[in-house]
């Protein structure tokens, strides 16, 4: 038996309880890992209440996509992946199969990565969906330049920090968004060349100010909403808005007609287009790892929990106020 995190309704943080649970052998394609760190992410929560973009299927539910952890066991078919071997998962795979909120967990063995020795396990359940996501996003897709602005709003999670590094890597210029001048000092120290505080500065003007009236190459919205329309307004001709989340919840209208049809591209973004490639996830890893390797990228954690304490970490996530990852911790 291991413990392993299950909800049986829709809801808050609450509904998330502690079970033992039999485990049982990776099948045909899976393996079984020994969890010793969870990365929490939005998505979560947002599955658990019933509004993610994928509902849930059947209770009891499980959670969870990135881990740190050891190999424990492997099923028929997997190869490149052995017994005692450190990895991390990816977000590769349906909640509504798979789930790392527990001890142990079996995923299958597409969404596992070789961690690295110069990765600890809080490390490395902090990496994958930021970076994969930042960097699929902005250089795979958008094809991020030397040169270039790209403004970043929600700018103090992780994939928003992660992606003021893969900027400052690439020799391009990030403009941070915040709502408040409590992060603004913060933002600044982790590799933002700018910060807008949003309640009292015009997020327009400024960003035409500071590009010389010339507008970002990209924005990377992780709010959507009706907001779109003033991130546009940024946006320099022929640049990119890319849509990577939807924190506002709200309707998100396509600006382009209201502002006159610029001649800029708007497109959602997800880390899937990227982990179901395997020759994109194969350029992600090498980009990612060197430069970990390097030290020019460094995964933000903001505080730790106990895996007892998992209805803990969602309020506190919930709550908003953190800088950068939220890592749950398994005793062993």
């Amino acid at each position: 038996m291991t413990r392993t995190v299950l909800f049986h309704e829709l809801g808050g943080p609450e509904v998330m309880r502690l079970q033992d649970v039999e485990i049982g052998d990776p099948g045909p394609g899976e393996v079984r890992i020994r969890v010793d760190a969870i990365g929490l992410n939005r998505a979560e929560a947002l599955f658990r209440s019933g509004q993610y973009i994928e509902p849930v299927k059947r209770f009891p539910a499980k959670l969870g996509y990135e881990a740190a952890g050891v190999v424990e066991a492997v099923g028929e078919g997997v190869e490149g992946i052995e017994v005692g071997q450190s990895i991390s998962t990816m977000p590769a795979f349906s909640q509504n199969d798979y789930g790392v909120y527990g001890e142990r967990a079996i995923v299958p063995a597409h969404a596992v990565l070789d961690r690295p020795d110069f990765v600890n396990a809080v490390d490395g359940a902090a990496v994958w969906m930021p970076y994969v996501t930042a960097y699929g996003g902005l250089v795979e897709v958008g094809g991020m330049r030397p040169g270039d602005t790209v403004v970043l709003n929600a700018a103090s999670s992780s994939v928003a920090l992660a992606a003021l590094q893969v900027a400052e890597r690439t020799g391009a210029t990030a403009i941070a968004l915040t709502r408040g001048e409590s992060k603004k000092e913060a933002l600044l120290k982790l590799g933002a060349e700018h910060v807008i505080v949003t309640d009292t500065e015009d997020m327009v003007e400024r960003v035409r100010e500071l590009t010389d009236g010339r507008g970002a190459e990209f924005v990377f919205d992780a709010v959507a909403g009706p907001g779109v329309l003033d991130l546009m307004k940024v946006v320099a001709p022929n640049g990119t808005m890319l849509e990577y989340g939807m924190l506002s919840g709200q309707p998100t209208p396509f600006p382009g007609f209201d502002l006159g049809m610029p001649p800029i591209s708007m497109r959602t973004f997800t880390m899937r287009e990227t982990a179901h490639d395997p020759e994109r996830m194969r350029r992600a890893v090498a980009y990612v790892n060197s430069g970990l390797r390097s030290g020019a990228f460094r995964p933000v954690v903001d505080r730790t929990f106990d895996l007892e304490d998992i209805v803990e970490a969602h309020h506190y996530m919930a709550a908003n106020t953190q800088i950068g990852k939220i890592v749950v911790t398994v005793g062993h």
